[in-house]
């Protein structure tokens, strides 16, 4: 096991260089997941809502760097329709426990232990954000983390809050 998580480890860091953001289509795959308050949480009972899902894991040096900033974002556009999901994916959903407890986050945690939901969302980086509209479907993508990129995600919040 520890040599995959190595690989993914040179894979994430390869990818991270070659930071990349897109615009995407199409409805985004429904999923439900456990959260860390134990409740089962679905995508598509968020529909109304700008959601942003945010893959991530504990291990990834970019993810830890953006996690604070997300909570700031969560904490400004959530009372005007905006949700932040952030997925964990490691088989040992412990170890994310444990980061949380450093870095502390009000938005909804998920558990993503068998790597499903990013395999249907096709992740390849770490970190790696979607944002999806009110009407379910998926507008952009966004692969690793450089500072600044929180730019980019607020305006496209801002934009999708307004349609």
């Amino acid at each position: 096991m520890n040599i995959i998580r190595t690989l993914t480890f040179l894979l994430t860091c390869l990818i991270a260089l070659q930071l990349q953001a897109a615009t995407i289509e199409g409805p985004a795959p429904d999923f439900t997941l456990k959260s860390l308050s134990g409740k089962n949480l679905k995508l598509s009972e968020m529909r109304g809502e700008v959601v942003m899902i945010n893959f991530w894991a504990s291990w990834c040096g970019p993810c830890r760097q953006e996690m604070p900033i997300l909570e700031k974002i969560y904490q400004k556009y959530q009372p005007l329709g905006f949700t932040l999901l952030g997925v964990n994916v490691e088989e040992d959903i412990n170890e994310a426990k444990a980061y949380l407890k450093d870095i502390e986050v009000s938005f909804p945690i998920l558990f993503d232990n068998t790597n499903k939901v990013s395999q249907l969302y096709e992740i390849i980086a770490m970190p790696s954000t979607i944002v999806i509209d009110r009407d379910g479907n998926m507008r952009f993508l966004h692969q690793g983390y450089q500072p600044g990129v929180e730019d980019e995600y607020i305006n496209y919040i801002k934009t999708l809050l307004r349609e």
